[in-house]
């Protein structure tokens, strides 16, 4: 008997580590070492200490499986500062204020959050981030709205509210992916292109006819005289 229960108490445990071991695999984590995303913050009402940021920056410092160990430095309002350093962890569920979350996720999908439970993706869209569209995951629990990238699992909006204030939050700048050139600077562009190609081409055919002029005057110069 006792043989019987050691062997199905191993089973479990194998069953348990395998599970885990599948459930990591299936987390993908869209960051790495050096990233960094810079966010700016507004508010209305009257925010309680130390919630009155008003702008915010995330470096990566290392990616270790399912752990990530980020640097999060908060300016205040009375343009006082504070960096604190921390581990996130996608597998536990770790995620402070659901800085990160597991990359390429679609709608539908789920995460875990170790206040929240299972936060579920409602929509996926596309919306202008740092000078660059990207696709972006929704989601609502209680009176707090999310948006991260869907690429790189990396918050890029959030609202929260409350009886007494509301705090905004978007992302300034990033690392993590290039701003796309606007209309404007394609057009300057394009134009730069345009007067070097017609400054070669003028440049071209100065040089060819003062080369003609040059070969003219040396033949009248070896002409015999009549």
């Amino acid at each position: 008997m006792t043989t019987r229960i050691v062997s199905a108490g191993a089973s479990i445990t194998l069953l348990v580590l395998v599970s885990l071991a599948f459930a990591t695999a299936d987390l993908s984590v869209g960051v790495k070492g050096g990233d960094w995303i810079e966010y700016n913050v507004t508010s209305t009402g009257a925010p309680i200490q130390d919630h009155d940021v008003v702008w915010a920056r995330m470096e990566i410092i290392s990616v270790q499986g399912t752990s990530i160990s980020v640097s999060i430095t908060s300016r205040f309002s009375d343009n006082t500062s504070d960096t604190t350093n921390s581990t996130l962890n996608l597998q536990t569920g770790h995620l402070i204020d659901d800085f990160i979350i597991p990359a390429n996720l679609n709608a539908g999908d789920t995460f875990i959050d170790e206040n929240l439970g299972n936060v579920t993706i409602e929509s996926v869209t596309t919306r202008q981030y740092a000078g660059a569209t990207r696709t972006v995951l929704t989601s609502t629990v209680g009176n707090n709205t999310y948006v991260w990238d869907q690429a790189t699992g990396v918050s890029v909006e959030g609202t929260s509210q409350t009886d007494t204030y509301t705090i905004h939050t978007v992302v300034a700048a990033t690392n993590l992916w290039q701003p796309q050139p606007t209309p404007i600077q394609q057009f300057d562009f394009i134009a730069i292109v345009l007067v070097v190609a017609f400054g070669v081409i003028v440049l071209a055919v100065a040089l060819a006819v003062t080369a003609r002029y040059m070969r003219r005057k040396a033949s009248e110069r070896n002409a015999p005289a009549s």
